[in-house]
């Protein structure tokens, strides 16, 4: 199972590398664009969630560095207001690209 690595940058400045066990993220969040605190922990939830149901799934237990991910999402969000801005600077490995 793939897994990746997505770079946010707090409204702070402060920049953050979180892990992912699974390219869902990509399904969930786009590179160099900004989102609402509230709307990044939704959609980072939902999306850790899936990659860990998709390691359970794979491997018979949950993916613990998923929810620790998200622990340290929720750990850096806390101290903004829901409306701050977070960007997704890069994701890592990027989604191949279409073919034309």
């Amino acid at each position: 199972m793939p897994e990746m690595t997505f770079t946010v940058k707090w409204p702070d400045g402060r920049v953050e590398d979180c892990y992912s066990p699974s390219l869902v993220m990509h399904d969930h969040l786009t590179p160099q664009t900004s989102y609402t605190i509230h709307d990044f922990l939704i959609r980072s939830t939902v999306a850790l969630k899936i990659a860990s149901d998709r390691v359970k799934a794979k491997y018979g237990f949950a993916c613990t560095s998923s929810a620790a991910t998200q622990e340290q999402i929720e750990r850096s969000a806390q101290p903004f207001d829901d409306e701050d801005l977070v960007e997704v600077l890069a994701m890592e490995p990027p989604l191949p690209k279409e073919s034309a």
